[in-house]
């Protein structure tokens, strides 16, 4: 018998209840992993981080969603990404098609949004975002989930929405990053939510959109971390703008960042 979400909520945070005990740096798992999707950490409370430049830029999505960004701005972010290596460029679903024109034959992806950045659409517009969005380039999918239906406990819903989502962008061979809104959440939502994705076969966690009262966190890094095991990536998004930011998001379970800082991220990054 499947265990109740609320159940599995209340597990984990018997378990992540000494999180703020369990700072640990960590360490890369292999330097071959420059150039896949994701780059793999694990923790060590012995060895301190030691991330070449290159390495560090494979945990970014450049990140450029503003309503006013213009296209000469997006180009940049592109050309950006190509110098730095960055993993991704995030940007809004209408310069999917030219940043797909501009990355072709490099090992930058290009991720949209869906459902952004309320989360409030149909699951039927979600689908059809998703399907068009790959059409038109996307390699990876960042979408919102229904955060009234979450805290309403129609989980049911709240998990069939991101499975359509996922068997969409799956289509194209695409994966799906599922934005929780974590500002909005309680610990126990957060967690639910969690596990609502993972049951739902989405690839990575993500903390927030960026358009909400705030952003990631390390605490909730590391209840997302617990939550989902490591069968998913956790995306630390919203207000990660330094590169000690991003180190400790990383030692706290983080698998990618999303930021429009990188360039500034990379550069201050260093081995300590």
């Amino acid at each position: 018998m499947t265990t109740p979400n609320y159940l599995i909520a209340q597990q984990v945070l018997r378990k992540a209840s000494n999180i703020d005990a369990q700072k640990a740096s960590t360490e890369v798992k292999s330097y071959l992993d420059y150039g896949a999707e994701r780059v793999g950490v694990v923790a060590s409370h012995q060895q301190a981080v030691c991330v070449p430049n290159f390495v560090f830029a494979k945990y970014i999505d450049h990140t450029l969603l503003k309503p006013d960004a213009s296209r000469e701005e997006i180009i940049a972010l592109c050309n950006e990404a190509k110098t730095h290596g960055f993993a991704s460029v995030c940007v809004n679903p209408h310069y999917v098609k030219l940043c797909a024109t501009m990355l072709r034959n490099t090992d930058v992806k290009v991720c949209t949004v869906v459902g952004f950045p309320l989360g409030a659409s149909t699951t039927r517009v979600k689908v059809y975002e998703t399907q068009v969005a790959c059409e038109d380039g996307a390699t990876e999918i960042d979408m919102v989930i229904n955060i009234g239906e979450l805290k309403s406990k129609n989980y049911d819903l709240v998990e069939a929405d991101i499975a359509g989502v996922v068997a969409a962008a799956e289509a194209s061979n695409a994966i799906v990053k599922v934005i929780l809104e974590t500002c909005l959440l309680t610990d126990e939502e957060k967690i639910i939510a969690s596990v609502l994705s993972k049951n739902a076969g989405a690839h990575f966690v993500k903390t927030s959109t960026g358009f909400s009262k705030g952003g990631a966190t390390v605490e909730d890094i590391a209840l997302m971390r617990k939550a989902v095991g490591d069968a998913l990536g956790v995306k630390a998004s919203g207000g990660v703008r330094d590169y000690a930011t991003a180190k400790k998001m990383i030692e706290y379970g983080a698998t990618r960042i999303g930021a429009s800082a990188s360039v500034k991220i990379v550069r201050e990054a260093k081995c300590l």
